[in-house]
């Protein structure tokens, strides 16, 4: 039996098959469809089938989707693509491929990935980051995505800013209707906002990561990028304790993330030791459709 995996983004849609041992047998990307969601619906379908056709077999099929499924309603919530909002994906795909199908939050996905054969393979408590246009995260325990009681396990990007600075007060707005939300400090746009803010300069977050070894202002706002990550991953340390963390997203690219944050995340953990390791992804922006294939490879449900 193969493993499918769907990463249902919103730019794109990419279909990935495993063999049981991990093993790539066929990968395909298409562009989202723009018009509606039963359009969607309909690609998902078209490329599952198209790839068993090819490979001459049929396949478990698990999806890494923005948002969540809602345990109250059965539909999916809190998806930036906002026309799956609301919608019965389960059950409509599960009609269409006639089978049973598993679903998960994008960063869940992730962090599955990366703990089963990923940078962080071997490890019991796995925290998934991702530093992109967003700030999201996934956990995964024993090789198994917790998803939560109300479908939000991981979500620390819409937690305040912990230990705030004067100047950090009271922060700005989040699309979520709050202030001073991690994601507002650490998402790729929040911290070209920030740049801005202070030197009148537009610069996105891989021109300033490059640029910091020649340009002081460039330099000061990694450095302050730096502890504010260290300061919301500390409060993650803190809460569940991982073995290892593992940031994705375009932002996990920058190489000096991995040594200078865990030299400050120290002064906020409360331990005299910290034994959590920081780790770049062994997958990069693979991860997600890997671990969506890897949700069948459990029986949680």
């Amino acid at each position: 039996m193969i493993r499918i995996g769907i990463d249902l983004g919103g730019t794109k849609i990419e279909l990935l098959a495993l063999d049981a041992q991990g093993a790539e047998l066929l990968r395909k990307r298409i562009a989202t469809p723009h018009g509606n969601y039963e359009e969607t619906v309909e690609a998902i379908v078209s490329l599952v089938s198209g790839a068993e056709a090819k490979l001459g077999k049929t396949g478990t099929v698990g999806i890494a989707t923005p948002g969540a499924v809602s345990r109250k309603t059965g539909l999916i919530k809190n998806a930036n693509s906002t026309r799956l909002n609301g919608r019965p994906l389960v059950q409509d795909l599960q009609a269409r491929l006639h089978r049973e199908i598993r679903i998960e939050n994008d960063a869940n996905c992730f962090a599955l990935s990366e703990a089963t054969d990923g940078a962080a393979a071997g490890c019991r408590n796995v925290f998934g980051v991702i530093l992109g246009t967003g700030v999201g995260g996934g956990l995964a325990i024993y090789g198994r995505v917790v998803t939560g009681a109300n479908a939000i396990a991981g979500e620390w990007g819409h937690n305040p800013l912990p230990s705030p600075r004067d100047e950090e007060r009271p922060g700005l707005v989040c699309y979520c209707g709050k202030r001073g939300c991690i994601e507002t400090w650490l998402s790729g746009p929040g911290m070209a906002r920030h740049f801005r803010a202070q030197t009148g300069r537009d610069a996105s977050a891989a021109e300033i990561a490059s640029l910091a070894a020649q340009d002081p202002a460039c330099e000061l706002a990694m450095q302050a990028y730096e502890d504010r990550l260290a300061r919301a991953l500390s409060s993650v340390i803190n809460l569940l304790d991982p073995d290892a963390i593992v940031l994705g997203g375009g932002l996990s690219n920058i190489a000096r993330l991995y040594a200078n944050v865990p030299k400050i995340w120290d002064r906020y953990i409360f331990s005299d030791q910290v034994e959590t390791r920081l780790l770049a992804p062994k997958y990069g922006d693979a991860s997600g459709v890997r671990g969506a294939a890897w949700l069948w490879n459990d029986a949680r449900q």
